[in-house]
């Protein structure tokens, strides 16, 4: 399965996170034929704990072959709420993929956002990702009105789901 592989926060501008970036930019222009991939701005800073978490997956020989990251949204005119966490860049290498990679990075996410007091995880995906929405619908996630850079996007797809303290 997932063996030897490592989950480690870095922060967002680390060099194997931008690696990863570049790489899930690229799947993004070729999916939507936009050649912007996701133009939503991210600053380093957004993913800095307490408000944010970034995580990279490194395989045992070292190579990172994941990403996910949440940053703290609050309530704003793109349709955010107070308490909300944000989901950017979830992206697993096309040879990890199958190995539960992106469910072991949201799970560990959603436990750092819900540790960190946020209240609801939410994410924004697109029609020509019908792996991620099955991916999240299967971890609880349900469509929710849109939100953020893309809300006027028929291709846009928003999820949400709540983060109940564990207890």
């Amino acid at each position: 399965m997932s063996h030897g592989i490592q989950l480690q926060p870095v922060p967002y501008d680390h060099p194997d996170a931008v690696k990863l970036s570049d790489q899930v930019q690229l799947e993004y222009q070729a999916r939507y034929d936009d050649g912007e991939g996701d133009a939503t701005y991210l600053d380093p800073g957004m993913f800095a704990p307490p408000r944010g978490l970034y995580l990279l997956a490194y395989d045992a020989q070292g190579a990172p072959v994941a990403s996910g990251g949440w940053r703290s949204q609050d309530e704003n005119e793109e349709g955010y709420a107070d308490g909300d966490a944000e989901l950017k860049r979830m992206y697993v290498i096309p040879e990890a993929r199958g190995l539960g990679l992106a469910r072991r990075i949201l799970a560990a996410l959603e436990d750092d956002a819900r540790a960190a007091g946020r209240t609801r995880m939410v994410l924004e995906t697109g029609d020509q990702q019908p792996e991620a929405i099955a991916l999240y619908l299967s971890s609880g996630y349900g469509m929710s009105a849109k939100f953020g850079h893309y809300r006027f996007h028929d291709s846009s797809r928003c999820m949400t789901k709540p983060l109940r303290p564990s207890s």
